[in-house]
């Protein structure tokens, strides 16, 4: 049954910025997820266990956790090994994000960290960062609770390609593949894009650069001029 889930139906949003980026800091995102919850949104998407535990003080929403790290042998950065999850176990997120692709990660494989988590964290929901079909099977196969598009032209054998590509085909060719729930993320960037999703039958969508970004919000304007 959906109503039992973690994560309602509806608009997550993703507040995040990155150490590059002018609005990072703790407190700025705690505010951002505020403003986000008055807005409407269901839930929150959050990068760090700093920035998660900030943002619990701010808001009683969901949270999707997910900690951002690079490592020298992989390209998978999003939660890539032990020792993120057990950062978003520490900061009590109702949902942990895992990059599951199938690039090779640095230490643990994707099966083994879904297994630790289910038996170390048992309450907390998962949710897969997919970027192609394969993908999309292989984390209905493993139980994932949420599959996300959130990869979908960031990986190396999608670059290029965008979610609303062919009238969001890629979405529509994993929602006909899986049991589970399918989140819409990465390049929902209008409120119409998001009503189509819906339409097309996702069970919740991540918006995060489009309402949470303001440098990328401000560079979309100032191109359309410069053009």
């Amino acid at each position: 049954m959906w109503n039992d889930m973690k994560i309602p139906q509806g608009l997550v949003v993703s507040c995040q910025a990155l150490p590059d980026e002018p609005l990072h800091s703790s407190w700025i995102m705690s505010k951002m997820a505020l403003a986000a919850k008055e807005g409407g949104a269901v839930g929150i998407r959050a990068n760090t266990k700093a920035d998660i535990m900030a943002i619990q003080k701010e808001v009683d929403l969901p949270i999707i956790g997910i900690v951002k790290r690079d490592y020298p042998n992989s390209s998978v950065f999003i939660t890539a090994t032990q020792k993120e999850v057990d950062e978003l176990i520490e900061s009590g997120c109702e949902v942990i994000a895992l990059d599951a692709t199938l690039r090779e990660r640095p230490e643990q494989d994707l099966e083994t960290l879904v297994t630790y988590i289910r038996e170390k964290a048992p309450q907390v929901e998962i949710m897969a960062d997919i970027a192609t079909i394969e993908e999309a099977k292989n984390a209905d196969r493993l139980g994932f609770d949420y599959i996300g598009t959130t990869l979908r032209g960031y990986t190396e054998e999608t670059q290029g390609q965008v979610l609303y590509d062919q009238d969001f085909k890629f979405l529509t060719d994993v929602l006909s593949v899986v049991q589970q729930k399918v989140i819409a993320e990465g390049n929902v960037i209008t409120p119409e894009m998001l009503k189509t999703v819906f339409e097309k039958g996702v069970y919740a969508a991540v918006v995060g650069g489009a309402i949470t970004r303001p440098r990328d919000i401000t560079r979309r304007f100032v191109k359309m001029i410069e053009e």
